[in-house]
């Protein structure tokens, strides 16, 4: 009755609208503002970034922040670091805290979640992006979606699709088979619409099959509106659209920009000219306002009063809404809720000889090296940067968690220039790109002075003799938001600012050293895994972060994440690189005539993505997707499959924690033929389980698989399809260490 009621309210208010006053709701009227029709009571629509939370008020017109302190906000772990937790319910929980900050700071759309596939492990971006699996996606998607919109908030899931690097984003063109997309690209957005019920989505910046994304008919049309029955709204990215007719009659609903000519706009003055002539239908504008006031009225920014005159006439006007959550932000509470999620995004890839953890009662005197020990991320990273209250650095985290009793050194090991991103504004100039770039490349030995060459070697230098001294050393390195960033993509995998060589030399001085990477994508640790004892995966981990990781090292949580992504040896390992063409090729003549873009890059690597890839084609990795380690251990045992309806199976294993600690173990399920053909992958994630035992607890882990668990799709009927004969299952702690396995009969 709710959806009747509303689509008679729409409806009437529909009748009562101007061509003008609907060619001002469908483009923007500042960088973050949709236009409003004050006669009619229709407010503007309040849109934000973004993932890690609410980022801070610009202008309406340009790209300088405001500059108050009431934009401070909480942070929370990026993408990355939330996948790596592989838990639902702390997903919900993330969301429904971004959801109240974005309220608290009057915010009608959060663009966020990310959820783009991470095929390329150089890609700026990956750490806005959960995984290079589309289960894994779907799985920690779903929640965070739903829980950011229970708070009066929509949220906005992006980027659809295909945006799989940074590199020419705006100008390449993405070529990929029916069934990878299907497979692969299109499962993530496929869950957030029909099963968390997202009320907003985001076009990308790429082209794909040959139109630019954010007015391709094929994706928004085709298939969210027709095919997944979408009926919320659709935004275009900042500055993505390139022609009024084709984003017109694309589905698109609202364009967005990054500059303050908003009335030139393609769906501005442009789209009014068409119409007025007659040469583009104003059935389609009517079809753009009906989802713009559906979702007004969803995160009860309106309500619509209808009042019937004589004759039967009605008139309508938008009216505010009373009871529309508050929201608050930047509270102790969510302070609380990030740190949770920050201690299960924490992931232990070593521990040789149990090095960690590193008891407070017996150590007297650590060492902490490294400059990512006492730098705050969040303020980094393009549109995913916050201006949090507060941030707790890894070098603070450890000095809170070991107190008084435990003298912390610090030493900063390794010097970082000033930001390339201080050489361009980013984000007011779309035409700078990677190559524009090159030249600020602050990892060629090159680029430094003879005076900052001086301060390598010193800096290297004390925290080698230093750690000589100290019993206890842990190094904090990886990347920063120099190299996790929007609009460029890393040159390769290798550690910036001679880490490596700085960490060569500490585990000489001090064999013990612990070693903690911080980082959003996968980076080449070949030259020092094998000598480090113990290594420490963990991504941008929020405001609480610091503290989580030293509360980890300290054996105060016992780590429980899960890596969400394959770590390769070199990029060149990746299947992008080596069968797919990043970033691309030029286009032919042929292309050239027809499609405005610069590079096209065929995703020849199909289904192949991630440990799809390295299984099958047997290429060595670093560590394997699922990976990480306790400091407890865990059994599994009594793996059960009962049969059901046509090819479901119910799935039953125990798993005891047999260490004496209390742990969390994520238990993977995945499925494969029994006899692996060609086109397949060898095995692939359709279930999994965090399960939190007391030491000597035994619990039984339950599963149910369905047909669609063992199906591909098949081009040629254009429907998934299910496989016959002989299929594995396999109970699994990480893609490469499978501890039970059944055969079934399909």
């Amino acid at each position: 009755m709710q959806k009747k009621d509303d689509s008679f309210k729409i409806e009437a208010l529909l009748k009562e609208l101007t061509l003008d006053e609907k060619i001002a709701m469908v483009h923007a009227s500042e960088l973050f503002r949709n236009g409003e029709v004050k006669r009619l009571g229709i407010p503007k629509i309040s849109f934000s970034d973004g993932p890690v939370g609410i980022r801070n008020d610009f202008y309406p017109d340009r790209w300088v922040p405001i500059g108050s302190s009431k934009d401070e906000v909480g942070a929370a772990p990026c993408n990355a670091a939330l996948a790596s937790t592989w838990n639902r319910k702390l997903a919900s929980k993330t969301g429904r805290t971004l959801g109240e900050e974005a309220r608290g700071r009057g915010k009608d759309m959060l663009l966020a979640p990310g959820i783009n596939i991470k095929r390329n492990p150089l890609c700026g971006r990956n750490f806005e992006y959960m995984s290079e699996d589309p289960y894994l996606i779907a799985q920690i998607a779903v929640p965070l979606v739903k829980g950011i919109q229970e708070c009066d908030v929509s949220a906005c899931v992006k980027h659809f699709a295909c945006n799989n690097q940074e590199y020419e984003r705006y100008m390449v063109n993405v070529e990929v088979d029916e069934r990878a997309f299907r497979e692969i690209y299109l499962p993530g957005f496929e869950a957030v619409v029909k099963e968390g019920k997202t009320w907003g989505l985001m076009g990308a910046y790429n082209l794909f099959r040959g139109m630019h994304a954010s007015e391709n008919a094929e994706l928004f049309t085709e298939i969210l509106r027709k095919e997944f029955a979408y009926d919320g709204l659709i935004v275009s990215d900042w500055k993505a659209n390139h022609d009024t007719v084709d984003a017109y009659y694309s589905g698109l609903d609202v364009e967005m920009g990054i500059t303050d000519n908003f009335d030139d706009y393609y769906m501005a003055k442009p789209l009014k000219k068409l119409i007025k002539s007659g040469k583009a239908n104003p059935a389609v504008l009517d079809e753009k306002i009906r989802n713009i006031l559906r979702l007004m009225l969803r995160i009860k920014l309106i309500d619509i009063e209808v009042k019937k005159m004589a004759g039967g006439k009605t008139i309508a006007k938008a009216v505010p809404v009373s009871g529309r959550k508050k929201g608050e932000f930047a509270t102790p509470a969510h302070t609380m809720n990030y740190l949770e999620t920050a201690r299960e995004a924490v992931v232990l890839l070593k521990n040789e000889d149990k090095r960690l953890p590193i008891l407070p009662e017996k150590a007297k005197r650590i060492l902490v090296v490294g400059d990512n020990a006492d730098r705050k991320h969040s303020p980094g990273g393009g549109s995913a940067e916050v201006k949090a209250l507060h941030e707790v650095t890894p070098l603070n985290g450890i000095c809170s968690v070991y107190g008084g009793n435990t003298e912390v050194r610090y030493a900063k090991g390794y010097y970082v220039p000033k930001k390339r991103a201080e050489l361009v504004n980013w984000q007011a100039d779309t035409g700078v790109t990677i190559n524009d770039l090159h030249e600020y490349d602050i990892r060629d030995v090159r680029t430094y002075s003879a005076e900052e060459q001086k301060k390598i070697k010193d800096l290297r230098a004390e925290a080698v003799k230093l750690a000589k001294e100290y019993d206890e050393v842990i190094f904090v390195g990886g990347l920063d938001h120099d190299y996790d960033v929007e609009d460029q993509d890393r040159l390769d995998m290798k550690l910036p600012y001679f880490q490596d060589e700085l960490i060569d030399a500490l585990l000489k001085a001090n064999k013990n050293t612990v070693i903690v990477m911080m980082s959003g994508s996968p980076v080449d640790m070949s030259h020092f895994a094998k000598k480090a004892k113990a290594i420490v995966w963990m991504a941008y981990n929020g405001m609480e972060g610091g503290r989580a990781l030293g509360e980890v090292l300290a054996g105060e949580v016992n780590p429980s994440g899960k890596l969400s992504e394959t770590i390769p040896y070199k990029h060149n390992d990746c299947s992008a690189f080596a069968i797919g063409e990043y970033p691309g090729r030029k286009l032919t003549d042929k292309e050239s005539k027809i499609i405005n873009a610069n590079l096209t890059e065929e995703y020849k690597d199909g289904v192949f993505v991630g440990y799809r890839y390295y299984e099958k084609f047997k290429a060595p990795v670093q560590f394997a997707f699922g990976h990480g380690l306790s400091y407890t251990s865990f059994k599994y045992s009594g793996m059960t499959v009962k049969k059901g309806k046509g090819a479901s199976f119910d799935v039953s294993l125990k798993v005891k924690n047999t260490g004496k600690l209390y742990g969390a173990e994520v238990v993977q399920l995945y499925t494969g033929e029994e006899k692996v053909s060609k086109e397949n992958p060898i095995k692939e994630l359709k279930g999994f389980e965090k399960v939190f035992l007391k030491p000597g607890e035994e619990k039984t882990v339950r599963f149910k698989l369905k047909e669609k668990d063992f199906s591909h799709y098949c081009t040629e009927e254009k429907k998934f399809v299910c496989m016959k004969g002989g299929m594995k299952i396999y109970a699994a702690a990480a893609s490469d260490d499978v501890r039970l396995t059944k055969t079934v009969k399909i």
